[in-house]
């Protein structure tokens, strides 16, 4: 990987913790990115997700949702959140996920996430 291409995987993921912070009052911060699979998300901030964090003006958002769902080897709900440069972010969920998506965004995150 390029060294550009990883530091604008870093700038993305450190958004993505800020705006998590500022909007859902989340203590989120960058996972272990060295480490790879489900202890090591792009951004930790949701118990009981495992996210992907993407900044791209040409996403293939199928591909990132499929290493999301390979990373958390069924023991997190996946999720990309994503954006192009002066947009917002979204985020992109399985429909068969949804619900508990929404039940684990709900829940109050643990000081030390």
């Amino acid at each position: 990987m390029a060294i550009n291409s990883r530091r604008k995987g870093k700038t993305g993921e450190l958004e993505w913790a800020a705006f998590m912070r500022s909007h859902f009052g989340v203590n989120a911060r960058r996972g272990c990115q060295y480490a790879g699979g489900v202890d090591s998300p792009d951004v930790i901030g949701w118990e009981g997700t495992h996210a992907e964090v993407k900044r791209s003006e040409s996403l293939n958002l199928s591909r990132a949702m499929k290493r999301c769902v390979e990373d958390s080897k069924g023991q997190a709900i996946p999720y990309v959140a994503h954006r192009k440069n002066r947009e917002e972010w979204m985020i992109t969920v399985r429909a068969s996920d949804l619900l508990d998506f929404i039940e684990c965004i709900k829940k109050p995150t643990s000081p030390e996430a």
